[in-house]
């Protein structure tokens, strides 16, 4: 059925020309026309932009980028105020940093025409992500209503706006890059309906508060590889009740095993695939990375069935974004050397 559904999108896509056509203006060109037209699209777009950083503006204007705008239209933004109040969505277009953070959240680096969306999301049944330049992913799905960017429909009948440095697709909803901590989605995620990291989060607790405020810190920059509640449960297995419980207890202990699943910078799944590639290109060995844990390194390996290996345990899900860096969940607890 969803395939059936991508071959009708693309047929509508394929079918909208008058947007189709190449043309010499950039992106920020476009968005400025747009914005001072009899009928704008893009008039809070364009007050956003000037508001931001100047590096945005910089960015879109620039004869050599080659940059994909999912652009929202005015509509979107009066969305986005009502759902805010008027206060709190003027707060936001007062806070340059905030700004200019939501803007990159709606820009990826390359030329991604719809032509491309629809191939990939067949290829990947129905979903699949792109690096923002913000930094974060921005999520890509399809159902038998449309297409959506990030949860925003894309609109279907303003796309392929081709720019000299990119193209703009137009989407009805501003999408958000995630605020929460890493601290926060665990937390949330222990108090879910199925929740996956109850005993991760009572770790967290009983550790050293420094992890704790390592994790809440909206301004560092993390990789977390969370162990689930199952990984705990079949360390406590394997252990045996006493030992595990006495793990628990030990504070020093158990502060040493958290901090070995931190990486203490930024590696989301496409970040590992390429230093991975590029380290089994020279060597056999693990591609070995410094943790959080003075002196103690993580090996990570491509496993025969493709899938990535960090120690013992096994990459299950990646690329959970937070405000402060990035989850992988991981299918077992790893251990540092001296533990």
């Amino acid at each position: 059925m969803r395939k059936i559904i991508l071959i009708v999108l693309a047929m509508l896509l394929v079918a909208v020309p008058a947007f189709a056509q190449m043309s010499e203006k950039t992106i920020a060109d476009i968005v400025v026309e747009s914005a001072g037209a009899e009928t704008p699209e893009f008039a809070t777009l364009l007050a956003a932009v000037s508001a931001a950083d100047p590096a945005v503006l910089e960015a879109l204007s620039n004869p050599e980028s080659e940059l994909t705008v999912f652009a929202p239209t005015d509509a979107a933004f009066a969305a986005l105020a009502e759902a805010l109040g008027e206060e709190a969505f003027n707060g936001v277009l007062a806070d340059q940093a905030a700004l200019t953070n939501i803007l990159l959240f709606h820009v990826t680096a390359g030329k991604v025409m719809s032509a491309d969306v629809v191939a990939a999301l067949e290829a990947n049944e129905g979903a699949f992500a792109v690096p923002s330049l913000q930094g974060q992913y921005i999520d890509i799905t399809s159902d038998d209503m449309g297409v959506y960017i990030n949860g925003a429909a894309l609109n279907l009948e303003m796309v392929d706006i081709e720019a000299s440095n990119g193209v703009i697709h137009v989407i009805e909803s501003v999408i958000l890059p995630e605020s929460r901590t890493i601290a926060d989605i665990v937390v949330e995620s222990a108090g879910a309906e199925t929740p996956e990291f109850s005993t991760l989060l009572a770790a967290v607790s009983a550790a050293d508060p420094a992890v704790l405020e390592t994790l809440s810190n909206a301004e560092a920059e993390l990789t977390v590889f969370a162990p689930t509640d199952a990984a705990f449960a079949a360390l406590a297995e394997a252990l045996g009740e006493e030992a595990f419980n006495g793990v628990l207890a030990d504070q020093a202990a158990l502060t040493n095993i958290l901090l070995y699943h931190v990486v203490p910078s930024v590696v989301r799944s496409g970040d590992l695939s390429a230093l991975l590639e590029e380290h089994m290109s020279m060597s056999e060995e693990p591609l070995m990375v410094d943790t959080a844990l003075d002196g103690a390194q993580v090996a990570f390996m491509v496993a025969e069935d493709g899938s990535v290996k960090i120690n013992d345990a096994t990459i299950v899900i990646t690329d959970i974004d937070a405000a402060n860096g990035v989850i992988h969940v991981i299918d077992a607890v790893i251990l540092p050397p001296s533990e």
